[in-house]
């Protein structure tokens, strides 16, 4: 094969043992790489009703044929696993020199199975893999963990760790590289903990193998000059995403006291402008000419990378307008290994509950120190934050007394930075994402907030299909990152040109949709083997504050959703997806998308329609 390198590592930790394992060209063709990979080994080598935190689980880094090939913004590495947030299928991708490595040592996936007995780093050099004792390694942060890493193994070396929140199994814990890179919000990092793996360090020296090497060249070096022409370059380069924040406040969706309101007081104190001027560098993924990640001085005088995500949900949405201050809760929970965006909902959560007395611990909006040493006892378990650690779903069910109906979340994933008050559009896309409620797969809300954003109409739901093919599928099993094409408009047909190129195969868009709808159908079906007759379309239901507490403030007072809107919203997208109106996939359609195998396992746990 070109492109692809034909094998994965598996990797068995309770056995100290690792083995290539060749595939074929079909599975090649059928699943391209990355989450179509990684979707593809879960279904096939998971028994149904593990725990997600037992040795039975899997965790799967897999990478896409093009990365380690010089492709524009092609250094991104997915990480999977059943996710002990939500139960279901979950997955994320970092940006991290670490794909690019594995793929350089021979391997398009490695698969990580069973327990160490005692903690280990796993060193992965060309075909060889060694377990490492890491007991001197086990509680430091991220940070710590890696620089010690590559000062044993050179600057150059991948590597991927977890943190203190990994090692005490919170289940939002996230996989992180290069100081702030960070992956698998729907808790990787503990499903790595689970295993006492506490990193992985990549280093490979092949080449990859490439059908038209000379082609592939021009083709980058033309692709990276190309996106340095779009006429938003220069900006994005000052603000990369931060420049959201003052869009969001103007249209009314800024995530403001726990998804409350759309609109923060002190929105102008933590948007891009206001980043701008404590800004001392950027960073990006390997491979990467757009460096997204704005670099800014926090109030410990430190260097924190931050994006929209992460000031959003640790500023508007739990009430602190101080920048510097919310660049240094960002960089704690990047050492410690905690996914920012439940982080903040978890936060807010805790807030409005205390706010509303339901439960004892007296908490405020915008408490910097307070906030600051509730984020420590999360992410070692420690009294209330233990709880927390839980996520907002089994906290709510927990503390009960109403709160479920404040919790932020859709299948057991906290809701990302955008309040859908007045968005039903965006709502029904956190519903229907693969993961839970996450923006990656379809963040239609500028597009819904451009053209209409009041009806529940058939042409949203025909956007959201077709971005979930697109940002779900196609970028997420090539392994690349979005941002060229979704924020400076790169067009889509160069993925096919270095398709051609590295693999030489003939892979038009359509087929690409086709692989993009067969991979999505394939994480569906994992959820509903999951959940078997306990999955209801209640599940993909949003936060109930949306649809019963209207916002009270600015341009937008009064809004919220209109629940049988939505519900037939709803209904009309499954029918589109070719679904029951449960939302499981038909019979017909699976056999449509070539995975009858599938139908007939899932007829073992519920009735399939026709």
């Amino acid at each position: 094969m070109f492109g692809w390198t034909g094998n994965f590592l598996k990797v068995d930790l309770t056995r100290n043992k690792a083995v290539a394992e060749p595939y074929d060209s079909l599975l090649a063709l059928s699943y391209i790489g990355g989450r179509g990979f990684a979707a593809k080994i879960l279904w096939d080598q998971l028994s149904p009703g593990i725990n997600p935190l037992s040795p039975e689980n899997k965790l799967v880094f897999a990478a896409g044929p093009l990365t380690g090939l010089g492709v524009p913004n092609s250094g991104k590495l997915v990480v999977a696993a059943k996710s002990p947030l939500t139960g279901g299928y979950g997955d994320g991708n970092l940006g991290t020199s670490a794909g690019i490595q594995m793929r350089q040592a021979g391997y398009d996936a490695v698969i990580i199975e069973g327990k160490a007995e005692t903690p280990v780093v796993l060193h992965i050099k060309n075909k060889v893999a060694e377990f490492i004792d890491a007991a001197d390694f086990w509680g430091l942060t991220t940070f710590d963990t890696e620089a010690h890493l590559k000062a044993i193994y050179g600057s150059s070396a991948g590597v991927v760790s977890i943190g203190p929140a990994g090692e005490n199994l919170v289940k939002f814990a996230i996989v992180i590289s290069q100081n702030g890179r960070a992956g698998g919000r729907a808790g990787m990092g503990a499903v790595m903990g689970s295993k006492n793996l506490k990193a992985i360090v990549f280093e490979g020296y092949n080449d990859i193998p490439v059908a038209y090497p000379q082609d592939l060249k021009e083709l980058n070096a033309a692709g990276y000059r190309e996106i340095m022409t779009k006429p938003s370059y220069a900006f994005w380069k000052k603000q990369g995403t931060m420049s959201t924040v003052e869009w969001c406040q103007e249209n009314s969706t800024l995530p403001t006291f726990n998804f409350s309101e759309g609109v923060f007081e002190k929105a102008d104190k933590i948007g891009g402008f206001a980043m701008e001027k404590i800004k001392v560098g950027n960073r990006g993924c390997p491979n990467c000419n757009m460096t997204c990640g704005n670099v800014v001085k926090d109030s410990n005088r430190g260097e924190s990378e931050i994006d929209y995500e992460n000031v959003t949900m640790l500023g508007s949405n739990i009430g602190l307008g101080n920048l510097r201050q919310v660049a240094a809760l960002n960089r704690l929970a990047d050492e410690l290994g905690l996914d920012t965006i439940s982080l903040g909902n978890v936060i807010g959560f805790a807030i409005e509950t205390s706010e509303k007395r339901r439960i004892t611990e007296k908490l405020d909006w915008g408490k910097y120190t307070e906030t600051r040493d509730l984020i420590k006892d999360i992410a070692y378990r420690q009294g209330f934050g233990s709880l927390l650690a839980e996520g907002v779903r089994t906290a709510a069910a927990k503390i009960g007394h109403g709160s479920p109906e404040w919790a932020m979340h859709i299948k057991g994933l906290e809701v990302s930075a955008y309040d859908c008050h007045a968005a039903p559009a965006m709502a029904l896309a956190y519903a229907t994402s693969s993961v839970g409620a996450h923006h990656k797969e379809a963040w239609i809300i500028a597009w819904e907030v451009k053209f209409g954003r009041k009806g529940y109409t058939e042409e949203k739901i025909n956007k959201i299909i077709e971005m979930q093919r697109i940002r779900g599928g196609i970028f997420e099993f090539l392994s690349i990152c979005r941002f060229p094409n979704t924020s400076l408009g790169f067009e889509l047909e160069w993925y096919t040109k270095y398709l051609l190129a590295a693999t030489g195969k003939e892979m038009p868009f359509n087929a690409l949709m086709y692989a993009a709808d067969k991979t999505l159908n394939l994480i569906r079906a994992f959820w509903i083997r999951e959940y078997g007759n306990n999955w209801t379309r209640e599940m993909e239901l949003p936060p109930m504050k949306w649809f019963k507490a209207p916002l009270t403030e600015g341009p937008l007072k009064g809004a919220m959703l209109d629940f049988v809107k939505f519900d037939g919203m709803l209904k009309t997208y499954y029918g589109k997806r070719g679904w029951d109106e449960r939302g499981i996939p038909k019979r017909s359609t699976l056999q449509k998308l070539s995975l009858p195998d599938v139908a007939k396992q899932l007829e073992k746990y519920v009735t399939l329609s026709d």
